[in-house]
């Protein structure tokens, strides 16, 4: 339980203008496939992948393609649900299977409904200490 001191009401302020300011986590994007514009949910997405100027969007079912850059992603995604495992890569933890350690020490991730594996950069390795 949080007790709030209101003879301060700068604290209180502050307080309720960073709630009343967070902004809340992407729920869906709008993708194309072909010349078709989908909506997807953000937990049909098991990961996305940096493709040139575009983002791939990657699901169980199928790939499409949207227009925003993996850094604008990542901040827009809910970090508990999306972790970025390479600088080209953001996956949605629900979708991962397991980790798998190759020959050279080198992580990678196994999905579920995805036959890929995903590399895990050197500097996103300490995310799967805790598996």
């Amino acid at each position: 339980m949080v007790y709030l001191d209101y003879t301060n009401k700068g604290a209180l302020y502050e307080l309720v203008r960073q709630k009343a300011d967070a902004k809340p986590y992407l729920r869906w994007v709008n993708a194309s496939v072909g010349t078709t514009i989908k909506l997807i949910t953000v937990d049909e997405i098991c990961y996305f992948r940096a493709d040139t100027k575009y983002t791939m969007v990657v699901t169980a079912g199928g790939e499409s393609l949207i227009r925003k850059p993996i850094k604008e992603l990542v901040e827009e995604l809910d970090p508990s649900q999306f972790w970025q495992v390479h600088r080209s890569t953001v996956v949605n933890v629900n979708a991962i299977v397991g980790v798998i350690r190759d020959i050279r020490g080198h992580l990678q991730v196994k999905l579920r409904h995805r036959p890929e594996t995903l590399p895990v950069s050197e500097g996103y390795t300490h995310l799967f200490r805790q598996m």
